[in-house]
C-alpha cells in the first residue's frame, strides 16, 4: 500500500470516527430538550446537526492543535500509529453505544492515541503536554456542570418566584430551544476539532504538510461528518441521559443545557478536549439535586462514571493491541 493510499484510508476512518462521535454524542445536546418534550426527536436532532456544523466550521482550531501535539511525542508518530488509535476509539464508541453508556468520545480518541504511541515506542511515546489539565477536566467538567446547573436552578426559582409552575414552563419551553442550540454549538466546536487534529497529524507524519496547521478542507469535512452523524441520532443514549438519570422539566432542561454549554466552552477557550457527556451528565445531576439529593438516580450516575474511568485505559489497550497486530504484518509500522 502506497503512502497516499494509507493516508486516504486513515483519513476516511477519522471521518468515520467523527460520524460515530456525532451519532453517539447527539444524545448530549438533545437529550434534555427531547426529555422535556419541547422538541420532537427529529426536530431536536436536525437543530443539533445544523449548530454542530456551524460551530465546528467557524469557531477555531485550538483543540485540534492540542489533540495533534499535546499528548504524544510527534517524533515517533507514523500513519500506522494513528490508524491503530482511530480503530481503538471507534471500537470503544460502538461498544458503549450498543450498551447505551454515554461515554466520552474525546477520551476514547486520546486513550487510543496514547495506547498506540506506547505500543510503538514505549513510555517515551507519551509527553507530559496537556495530560495534567485534560485529566483534571475529567473531574472538573462534570463538577462545573453540576455547580452551574444547581446555581442556575436556584436563580430561576428566585427570579420566577411569583410565577406559577405552568407559566414558568411555558416561558422555558421557548428558552430551552436557545439553550439547546448553545449546547450544540459547544459540542460542535470542541468535538469536531479532535478529528481535525488527528487528520492534520496524519498529513504531517506522512510528509504532506510541513507544519501543524489545519487545512480548510479538513475543517469542512470534519464539520460535515459531525453534522451528519448527529443527524442520524443516538436514541439509546438519549434515554440514559434524558430520562433515567433524573426527571426534567423545561426550566430544569434549560439550566442543565446552559450549565453544560458554559463548562464546555470554557474548556474549548483553554484549548482542552473535554467530554460533552461529562458536562451534560453533571449539569443534569445538578438540576435534579436541587429538589432533593434522592431525585438523582445515583446508581445510574455510578454506571456512567465507571464508563468514564474505563474509557482511556480501555481504548489504550485496544489501540495498542491493534498496533501490535499491524506491526506483525507490516515492517516499519
Amino acid at each position: 500500500m502506497s503512502t497516499l493510499d494509507l493516508v486516504i484510508l486513515i483519513v476516511s476512518i477519522a471521518f468515520l470516527f467523527d460520524f460515530v462521535n456525532g451519532f453517539h454524542d447527539a444524545a448530549n445536546s438533545v437529550a434534555t430538550v427531547v426529555a422535556t418534550r419541547v422538541l420532537t426527536p427529529t426536530q431536536a436532532v436536525c437543530m443539533a446537526s445544523a449548530f454542530n456544523f456551524l460551530a465546528a466550521y467557524f469557531l477555531g482550531t485550538g483543540v485540534a492543535s492540542t489533540i495533534g501535539k499535546g499528548f504524544v511525542n510527534t517524533a515517533i508518530v507514523t500513519p500506522y500509529v494513528l490508524l491503530a488509535a482511530l480503530i481503538g476509539a471507534v471500537l470503544w464508541n460502538v461498544l458503549t453505544w450498543y450498551l447505551a453508556l454515554p461515554i466520552s468520545s474525546s477520551h476514547a480518541l486520546i486513550g487510543g492515541y496514547a495506547g498506540a504511541a506506547i505500543a510503538k515506542a514505549g513510555i517515551k511515546g507519551i509527553i507530559v503536554g496537556k495530560w495534567p489539565s485534560t485529566l483534571e477536566f475529567i473531574v472538573l467538567a462534570p463538577v462545573i456542570g453540576l455547580m452551574l446547573g444547581y446555581l442556575l436552578m436556584m436563580a430561576v426559582y428566585w427570579i420566577f418566584r411569583s410565577f406559577t409552575p405552568t407559566r414558568i414552563d411555558r416561558f422555558f419551553r421557548h428558552a430551552q430551544i436557545a439553550s439547546a442550540s448553545l449546547l450544540s454549538c459547544a459540542h460542535g466546536t470542541n468535538d469536531a476539532q479532535k478529528t481535525m487534529g488527528i487528520v492534520t497529524a496524519v498529513l504531517v507524519s506522512a510528509g504532506f504538510r510541513r507544519t501543524f496547521d489545519v487545512p480548510k478542507w479538513v475543517i469542512l469535512l470534519s464539520a460535515s461528518a459531525m453534522g451528519l452523524g448527529t443527524l442520524s441520532g443516538g436514541w439509546r443514549v438519549v434515554r440514559t441521559l434524558g430520562t433515567r438519570l433524573t426527571r426534567l422539566k423545561p426550566r430544569s432542561g434549560f439550566c442543565a443545557e446552559t450549565g453544560a454549554a458554559i463548562s464546555i466552552l470554557f474548556a474549548t477557550w483553554l484549548g482542552l478536549p473535554v467530554s460533552t457527556t461529562h458536562a451534560v451528565a453533571g449539569s443534569i445531576a445538578g438540576v435534579g439535586s436541587i429538589q432533593r439529593v434522592r431525585a438523582v438516580r445515583w446508581n445510574i450516575a455510578g454506571d456512567i462514571v465507571l464508563a468514564w474511568v474505563l474509557t482511556i485505559p480501555a481504548t489504550a489497550l485496544v489501540a495498542g493491541t491493534v498496533f501490535f497486530v499491524i506491526h506483525a504484518f507490516i515492517s516499519g509500522a
